[in-house]
């Protein structure tokens, strides 16, 4: 057991936030109390950094914010780090999602997200009703939301920075088949996917994940490698939990994930599993300020 972490990294769907995609206001204060007892607080997610402020309490603050499976670093608003992925790689992956007629997000920086006006009928119809019974709600939610708010249509693919794409499909079959096309083009062109549940992919920029996310956000506030706990549930997990002194699985992760780390907790993200957890390192008095971020 680690007595008291000096850094603690948090996902985000499926550990902090709920099926729902809200983070909950115990969860707000327990890290808010941590972070007055000098506990670093980080949050690790494969969402953009732009998604982040809904699905989070009034007040809501944390230290730091790894982002898109570690493509990007935040601190406050700020950025401290940024990958893109290249305009050829994107231009090269569309023209191949709509061949596979694929569901796809891609990310720019800055601004929103974007799908192609001519791919916008079989994107939809991805997410047409009913919800495939093997896709957790807290996914579904979203691409929902992202259909109906969040996508911005365009007839083409503008700028220049590229924080990741996303893939979704309805069947598993999908999916799978849309990987192994994504496994046969890192023949051509150098680049890293992940993913976070069974009808998802997500592709970064070669050798990014959340692992080298949390080394460059250490190495910007000077934190020691040493003393990191990590909390997560899914596959793109697996790097910070590899790098991590301790890592946490969710109750609700899958048993592979909870078979390779140090413990699991008692209660799952609908139950505010996290926030259980990380109470038991509410014990030492205070020992710095809190940035306001």
């Amino acid at each position: 057991m680690l007595l008291k972490p000096k850094a603690i990294f948090l996902d985000m769907d499926g550990t902090i936030l709920n099926r729902s995609n809200k983070v909950s206001i115990q969860t707000k204060e327990i890290i808010d109390e941590l972070r007055k007892q000098g506990i670093f607080v980080f949050i690790a997610t494969g969402r953009a950094f732009d998604e982040i402020e809904e699905l989070v309490p009034e007040g809501f603050q944390v230290d730091g914010f790894i982002t898109s499976n570690g493509m990007a670093g935040y601190v406050g608003k700020e950025s401290v780090f940024q990958h893109s992925l290249s305009l050829q790689l994107v231009e090269t992956i569309i023209e191949k999602a709509r061949a596979n007629k694929v569901y796809y997000e891609l990310f720019p920086y800055g601004t929103p997200r974007v799908t192609l006006k001519q791919d916008q009928s079989y994107v939809e119809n991805e997410i047409r009703e009913p919800k495939p019974d093997s896709v957790e709600i807290n996914e579904w939610l979203s691409r929902k939301q992202a259909i109906k708010e969040e996508i911005d249509w365009k007839d083409s693919v503008e700028g220049s920075e590229f924080s990741k794409f996303y893939f979704f499909a309805r069947t598993h079959e999908h999916i799978d088949k849309w990987k192994e096309e994504l496994e046969e083009l890192k023949k051509e062109i150098d680049f890293t996917t992940s993913t976070s549940s069974k009808h998802n992919v997500e592709v970064m920029v070669a050798n990014v994940n959340k692992a080298t996310g949390i080394q460059q956000m250490l190495k910007h506030f000077n934190l020691p490698e040493q003393d990191i706990l990590a909390i997560g549930d899914s596959n793109n997990d697996l790097p910070m939990f590899q790098f991590a002194s301790y890592a946490v699985a969710m109750k609700n992760a899958p048993d592979h994930i909870k078979e390779i780390v140090d413990d699991v907790t008692e209660f799952n993200c609908d139950e505010n599993g996290v926030s259980h957890y990380l109470s038991k390192f509410l014990l030492q008095k205070s020992t710095r300020s809190n940035p306001v971020l």
